[in-house]
Order: C-alpha cells, then sequence, then structure tokens
C-alpha cells in the first residue's frame, strides 16, 4: 500500500470520532486504529503517519494523537523505532520455550504460513570446539547449511544448523523449503526426540545477519543455541538462531515452585 492508501483509510476512520460524547478523543482514536489494525486495513509492519500529519487527519492536537499512539504501543498494537517511526507491530509468532515444536508448526499453530528459502549448503571441516560439542571425530566433516524463515512473508528467523557429515549428505540433494523434521520424520525415520545443552540470549542484528533479516545493524535479536537428538540420543544438528524479537515470543506455562 502506498501513502495516499494510508491517509484515504485514516480519513475513513476519523469520520467516526465525536466531540461531543464523554469518551475523550484519544481514546476514541486508539479503539479506531487498533479496530483498523485488526481488521487489515492498517497492514502489520506497515509505518504510520507521523503526529503532524495525524494532527491534520484528525483535526486534533498533537497531543490527543500522541496520547492515542503511547497507549497502542504500551499495548502491543504499535512500535517506535528510532529514527524510523512508529509502525504497526506485526503479528508475533507465541512459542512455548520447553517444547520441541517445530518453526513450521509453532507458524501453523498461529495461524500463519511459513515458508524458507536456502541461502547456505558447505562442507566445513570443524573447529576444536565443534568436534567437541558434536562428538566429531578429527577426520569427520560438517555439514552447514543457513535458511531464512518467513511467516506470512516477513522474515522472521535465520536459521543456522550444523549437521554430522556425512551421516546427513543427503540433505543436500533436498530443497528444504518446508519443515526439516517432517522431512526427517517421514521420509529418512529419523525423529526428533530431545534437546541439550540449549539457551536463549538477546544479541544485536550484525552486518552479516541483518541484510538476510531486512533490518538494521543493532536491532535486537533473539539467540537460540540447540543441540537436536534422535530417540537413540544421537545427535541431528546444533542449531543457532536468530530470531526477530519483534516478531516472536517464547513463553512459559504452569510453572511451579
Amino acid at each position: 500500500k502506498n501513502k495516499c492508501d494510508i491517509f484515504s483509510n485514516l480519513r475513513r476512520i476519523s469520520m467516526a470520532l465525536n466531540s461531543n460524547t464523554k469518551i475523550p478523543l484519544y481514546k476514541q482514536l486508539k479503539e479506531e486504529l487498533k479496530n483498523s489494525i485488526k481488521k487489515g486495513t492498517l497492514i502489520h509492519g506497515e509505518k504510520i503517519p507521523t503526529e503532524i500529519e495525524l494532527s491534520e487527519i484528525y483535526k486534533v492536537s498533537r497531543i490527543t494523537i500522541r496520547k492515542a499512539v503511547e497507549e497502542l504501543v504500551r499495548e502491543g498494537f504499535l512500535i517506535k523505532k528510532q529514527g524510523k517511526g512508529t509502525f504497526v507491530q506485526q503479528n508475533r509468532i507465541q512459542r512455548k520455550i520447553d517444547n520441541l515444536l517445530s518453526f513450521t508448526e509453532s507458524c501453523e499453530i498461529n495461524g500463519m504460513i511459513p515458508s524458507s528459502i536456502v541461502t547456505k549448503k558447505e562442507i566445513l571441516i570443524p573447529t576444536e570446539k565443534q568436534i567437541e560439542e558434536m562428538g566429531l571425530k578429527k577426520e569427520e566433516k560438517i555439514l552447514f547449511i543457513q535458511r531464512i524463515r518467513f511467516a506470512d512473508g516477513f522474515p522472521i528467523m535465520c536459521e543456522n544448523n550444523y549437521f554430522p557429515y556425512p551421516k546427513f549428505d543427503f540433505l543436500f540433494s533436498e530443497p528444504l523449503n518446508t519443515s526439516l523434521y517432517s522431512l526427517l520424520r517421514n521420509k529418512y525415520g529419523i525423529k526428533v526426540d530431545s534437546s541439550d545443552n540449549s539457551y536463549l540470549d538477546i544479541v544485536c542484528a550484525g552486518s552479516d545477519i541483518a541484510p538476510l533479516m531486512q533490518l538494521s545493524n543493532g536491532e535486537p535479536l533473539f539467540y537460540l543455541y540447540t543441540q537436536m537428538y534422535d530417540d537413540k540420543k544421537e545427535l541431528i544438528h546444533i542449531g543457532k538462531q536468530f530470531i526477530n524479537s519483534e516478531t516472536y515470543r517464547f513463553h512459559l506455562n504452569n510453572i511451579r515452585y
């Protein structure tokens, strides 16, 4: 959508504001904008007009605009990006931190369409640390596969997986544009059973990751490190995943003490 379309949609909304009720104008505006986001009139990831532009559209003060926008930011409908403006918050994928849901399954549960593109497939000589982490022999190598994972067309994750080679050499001939775990289970009889030594950190997008994720350098990312094993307790891969923190939420349920 271009800027004219956005302005046209917002002008239609502005007709619904009523200064003759007891409901403050900023609350009316907040609810109308919220409904437009829910209905898809304002698209997730889309930049909204500036305070000055919104003030001209709605014929209200910038203080009224600011109050409505600030409440929508607090409620998670809008997000402010320093030096860029205010954007409609993208849908977040909800994922429990204590289970083995794949990215594809997480998307489907959240009503989103997953897709993937492969950016790298390489045979690497392992470092001493990788030999130790993966339990490799010194003469063994690693198959490195990098994919960008999308939800509803938005880049969500830069997935970096390291597989023992040549055990997983068959992945070279696979397109890997759908669920890796479903492929392993249904075609090769390899069932992902457990995760070990996994952890979650917060990092900043660097010059290697940011362009792939359509982000600016320095934007916050989740960094998820995993060691995935099959039902025979044999390593499938080590994962180093960089996840857009604006579009993903890890949560814990039923925690007891």
